[in-house]
């Protein structure tokens, strides 16, 4: 069953070894959680000489396909066909179970916060660098494929959140870990499935939709305005931000934190500009702005932030915005993940959303073939922008008594770090979408900001 990982592993979306020339594969634990579902964890080695990785890979074996999942068909073996078992229908609710009677199992440790009742379940989203599987409509389990000795942030800082009362994080439930390289490590995580919430990404393409389907309105003029939402996200954020600040680790940067940011900054773009040449051309305007960063004097708080913040990352409910997945971006090791930022981190993160959700729509063909005025389209993309970012900020000041915008040569330098990964990452994956990180770094490094 093993030698099938090999082919297998490089194709799924949250393998992070792609290109890599591999040394070997290594099974680091087998547990059988039911007379169906098996838990592997697999050590793969690259030739390279860089660190391995580590990835959970449950499986199932069947007879034949009764799911209509060939789609995650893992391959053939002497006892049947292997699948991914967290498509499969009853490995997941094995899963479940298993995390349910709270019984460890050669060092797979369970715990839970609550009892837990037993639902159907499916996987839902596309595959990412996790898996979440949603339980009738009660749960939902977040698998994190790519594993990292520690605590996972997300494990952490939601429960400090909910521990402290937040209103803007999921109920969590409970988690599943066990010994990685000598440390626990946290496998999967469980939170309270809030089925009533609309992800923030889709509210904010509906609102661009309404105003670029009004002839002559501004953005402040269409019924689907989006700013107030944008400030009371804003607020939510700020709050967020406080309960982190008052339950885990803070501390103060000088003048040699922002030049350690800068440097870093710097060398970012440096290969960034190998990468897509077309950078080169705003190379002088995105130096100066790390430039400027390195010759602030002034402290800056330091805490722990989400660290991969957009619109994608909050749901709207009944009672207001909620904010998940704070284990920051995957790809990074953990001890990165969880250093002490500054929030213009966040901020910056989610500025950039803004962007991204009035400029995409943009790049569908249909809306530029039934609106030929091209250029006053982008200029309400803009227009659209510029509002919700300000609603943003000023929903942040309100609750955190101080604006972002008022350090400005931080948020700047955050923002342009965060469009030029932003470049690289488009021009590999999704070249048709380059122009709006590249229009941001344009924006950005004008005259006038």
């Amino acid at each position: 069953m093993v030698a099938l990982l090999p082919p297998w592993l490089p194709r799924q979306r949250w393998f992070a070894g792609k290109g890599r020339p591999w040394a070997g594969l290594r099974v680091v634990r087998d547990v059988r959680l039911s007379d169906l579902l098996r838990h592997f964890v697999v050590e793969v080695r690259y030739t390279d000489g860089g660190p391995a990785d580590h990835y959970q890979v449950p499986l199932v074996v069947r007879p034949d396909a009764p799911y209509g999942h060939e789609g995650f068909f893992v391959g053939k073996c002497a006892d049947g066909l292997v699948y991914d078992g967290l498509h499969d229908p009853e490995g997941s609710a094995a899963l479940l179970a298993f995390v349910r009677d709270r019984t460890a199992r050669d060092g797979l440790v369970p715990h839970t916060l609550e009892e837990l009742e037993l639902f159907p379940a499916h996987v839902i989203g596309a595959e990412q660098s996790n898996t979440s599987v949603v339980y009738g409509d009660a749960y939902i389990l977040k698998v994190f494929r790519r594993l990292w000795p520690g605590t996972n942030p997300d494990l952490e800082m939601t429960r400090a959140l909910a521990d402290a009362g937040s209103p803007s994080v999921a109920r969590p439930l409970a988690w599943l870990d066990g010994v990685l390289d000598g440390q626990r490590a946290t496998f999967a995580f469980m939170q309270e499935f809030l089925r009533s919430g609309t992800e923030g990404w889709r509210l904010a393409l509906a609102s661009v939709r309404d105003l670029y389907a009004e002839a002559d309105l501004h953005a402040d003029e269409v019924g689907g305005d989006f700013a107030a939402e944008s400030e009371r996200l804003g607020a939510a954020t700020a709050d967020v931000h406080r309960i982190i600040a008052e339950t885990l680790p803070t501390a103060v940067g000088d003048a040699g934190t922002l030049q350690a940011q800068a440097t870093g900054m710097h060398g970012r773009l440096d290969a960034a500009i190998r990468a897509v040449e077309r950078l080169r051309a705003f190379e002088p305007g995105l130096r100066a702005a790390y430039d400027a960063l390195a010759r602030q004097t002034s402290p800056v708080a330091l805490q722990r932030v989400h660290g991969d913040y957009h619109l994608g990352q909050v749901l709207r409910v009944d009672s207001g915005w909620v904010l998940f997945d704070f284990e920051g971006e995957p790809a990074r090791p953990l001890a990165e993940r969880t250093a002490l930022q500054s929030v213009h981190r966040d901020v910056a993160g989610m500025l950039r959303s803004f962007d991204y959700a009035a400029q995409s729509l943009l790049l569908e063909r249909s809306l530029l073939v039934e609106r030929e005025d091209e250029s006053g389209l982008r200029y309400r993309a803009q227009e659209w922008a510029a509002r919700n970012r300000d609603a943003f900020c000023t929903g942040y000041a309100g609750v955190r008594g101080h604006d972002p915008r008022e350090e400005a040569a931080l948020l700047r330098a955050f923002e342009l770090d965060k469009a030029v990964y932003e470049v690289v990452y488009e021009a590999r994956h999704r070249p048709s979408w380059l122009p709006i990180p590249l229009g941001s770094v344009e924006r950005l490094t004008s005259t006038d900001g």
